[in-house]
């Protein structure tokens, strides 16, 4: 198969070029017009495929509830945005809901699904601070347990690739030294570490930070806390959701001006009313939230933030349109850099040959037009 557009985002340039598939692999790249087409995009952008590290649910699913079809729903729904991968990410609960939530996972990967590609499980608490717990029911929130995390992670067949933690809580760094030693990110988050804390926890081996100026201790001219080591520390990753609820327009702007093109890494923060009607009340970690109308989910009882409903697309819009953030850093934010936080940048991320042909052809209004999956029409 042979596609090609006038914009094939290339080596952070816009290329007129022909991209070249076989066998799910980006084999040539050739200039526009050179052979014979199966797709001609003509102005339309192809860009890489998106990778959300970060997204609960949607469609009224839940990472939590371990429903097989309910998450291959989802898989098979999400590339309408885009998406060709995703970490399904859990909620803090009991260890029985947990483990029943990652071995779901585990086993939709193993018997085969259709959609984006699971590149794994984000795993989001029990490990974090009561204070700064956000929507986490904080009955469930406990100390970091190293035992307690082996049982986990053998139950995911070792799928679990980012663990979202309060950092100020391991001792001597225990869990954060297991997770570095077998590949898993350690990512702080609800966390209300001091400048000090977060600094010796990328020390001990921590590389990202969870929905900056999210559920963490605050910046102040003299206590930066984590949000002040997130801006830092620019050679570590750190999400962000930029869907201008959780954080404004402004807000985004510097964070990404400051993170600059390599280590930011967009995500949804998706939760299971995502794509519901407006108004939909679900239970989310035993709490209930409501869809607002702005697509933000809220906790009925305390009217917090407790998630989002964005799209990728509608994300990349954002940022570019009205957070006037340049497009390399956000178009990186949701292709390499989420690819390059999870090791798997050798194959995904980027258009280039030898790569998986996880490619988007955006219209001008950032709405989809084509979605490929390993060279596959997906949407």
């Amino acid at each position: 198969m042979i596609i090609q557009s006038k914009k094939v985002w290339v080596v952070n340039t816009w290329l007129e070029a022909q991209i070249e598939v076989e066998d799910g692999k980006i084999t040539n790249i050739y200039p526009y017009g050179t052979k014979e087409v199966d797709e001609d995009y003509g102005e339309k952008r192809i860009v890489p495929g998106f990778i959300d590290v970060h997204t609960h649910g949607a469609y009224g699913f839940d990472t939590n509830d371990a429903e097989e079809e309910g998450l291959r729903t989802w898989l098979k729904n999400i590339v309408k945005e885009g998406v060709t991968g995703i970490l399904p990410t859990t909620i803090t609960q009991s260890e029985e809901v947990l483990t029943a939530a990652v071995s779901n996972v585990a086993k939709v990967v193993r018997e085969g699904y259709e959609g984006a590609e699971v590149l794994g499980i984000h795993f989001e608490g029990p490990y974090l601070d009561q204070v700064f717990k956000g929507a986490q029911p904080e009955q469930y929130c406990v100390k970091p347990d190293v035992e307690q995390f082996k049982r986990y992670y053998e139950a995911s067949d070792h799928l679990i690739k980012i663990m979202t933690m309060a950092c100020e809580h391991d001792e001597d760094f225990k869990l954060t030294k297991f997770c570095v030693d077998h590949g898993i990110v350690v990512s702080q988050g609800h966390s209300g570490a001091t400048f000090e804390e977060a600094r010796l926890a990328i020390a001990n081996g921590a590389k990202s930070m969870t929905h900056v100026f999210n559920g963490m201790s605050k910046f102040q001219h003299r206590e930066p806390g984590l949000v002040g080591a997130a801006m830092r520390f620019r050679d570590v990753f750190g999400e962000m959701i930029a869907d201008g609820n959780h954080s404004t327009l402004d807000a985004l702007n510097n964070y990404y001006t400051v993170k600059g093109p390599n280590y930011a890494v967009t995500i949804t923060d998706s939760l299971m009313v995502k794509g519901l009607p407006v108004g939909t009340k679900v239970l989310f970690g035993g709490n209930e939230i409501e869809l607002y109308p702005d697509g933000s989910a809220h906790l009925t009882e305390t009217k917090g933030l407790a998630g989002s409903t964005l799209n990728v697309n509608k994300g990349l819009q954002i940022l570019v349109e009205k957070a006037l953030v340049p497009w390399q850093t956000a178009i990186n934010s949701v292709t390499i850099n989420p690819a390059r936080l999870i090791n798997v940048d050798d194959r995904k991320g980027t258009i280039q040959t030898g790569k998986d042909a996880d490619l988007v052809v955006l219209n001008d209004d950032y709405s989809v037009e084509m979605t490929y999956t390993k060279g596959k029409k997906a949407f």
